[in-house]
């Protein structure tokens, strides 16, 4: 069967991987680093947290280890658990079992994150961005409000941007768009070095929410011979193109078999 990995937080159980009677003989940050080596063979990982044991189960850690595909989480639970790993004794790993998450109530990864799953899917140089337009919106603002608001100072300095990420193999963009503000000061002066990194900020903060909308629309399809899909679903807040409607609910399969997960 084919899985669906989303540019979203994994909350699922069957991504969620606990292990536990970690030797205490390690630190936390040791067991962190030697954890996110061991499980990071088998996929994409999420996130790694260790916490000490309760005190009425003894000295000693258990981990939480979040992977972005459940398919590789299971593999790694069957791989991994009853085996030493790092430590002398061994460890015990389950699938998580707590209550399922609301489907709805996806949490959306930040632009970093984004770009991490795309680089391990992908390839570095399988996808890129182009930014259709940066604008900065303060002055048009400004225009407006100066008759009514008797102000020619900026109160802050924000920018829209657009942009669109290209997936050559798969013949697919999507377009996103961002908006960010960053608060001004009325006495500082045009062209100071504080307005300018705060120009500089703003202008940043929007092109990673619009690389972050773009993203969102993306869906990576993980076939069942280990070959990739994207699904492309624009949402109703995408910018109007020309080219939106060629975009509607493309997929495409990549034959490349440089391109397979392993």
């Amino acid at each position: 069967m084919a899985e669906v990995v989303r540019f979203a937080v994994p909350t699922e159980n069957d991504k969620t991987l606990l292990v536990w009677e970690l030797s205490w003989g390690l630190t936390a940050e040791d067991l962190h680093r030697s954890l996110f080596a061991a499980f990071s063979q088998f996929g994409l990982l999420y996130s790694v947290r260790v916490f000490p044991n309760a005190a009425v189960a003894g000295p000693g850690f258990y981990a939480i280890v979040k992977f972005y595909s459940s398919r590789d989480a299971r593999r790694a639970q069957a791989a991994c658990d009853q085996k030493q790993l790092f430590q002398d004794a061994p460890v015990k790993v389950r699938l998580g079992t707590r209550h399922k998450a609301v489907p709805h109530q996806m949490l959306a990864l930040n632009s970093s994150r984004c770009q991490e799953l795309a680089n391990y899917y992908f390839g570095f140089n399988g996808w890129s961005k182009r930014i259709i337009k940066l604008q900065e919106l303060s002055d048009l603002e400004e225009r407006e409000n100066e008759d009514t608001a008797g102000q020619h100072a900026k109160q802050s300095l924000k920018f829209f941007c657009a942009l669109e990420v290209v997936l050559p193999a798969y013949e697919c963009r999507s377009l996103g768009a961002g908006v960010a503000e960053e608060a001004l000061d009325t006495l500082q002066e045009e062209g100071s070095l504080l307005v300018l990194m705060k120009r500089k900020t703003a202008q940043n903060l929007a092109i990673q929410k619009a690389l972050l909308d773009a993203f969102q629309k993306l869906s990576i399809v993980v076939l069942e011979s280990g070959k990739i899909a994207v699904e492309y679903r624009p949402s109703e807040e995408l910018i109007d193109t020309g080219s939106e409607e060629e975009l509607q609910n493309l997929i495409q399969v990549c034959e490349d078999e440089s391109s397979r997960v392993t």
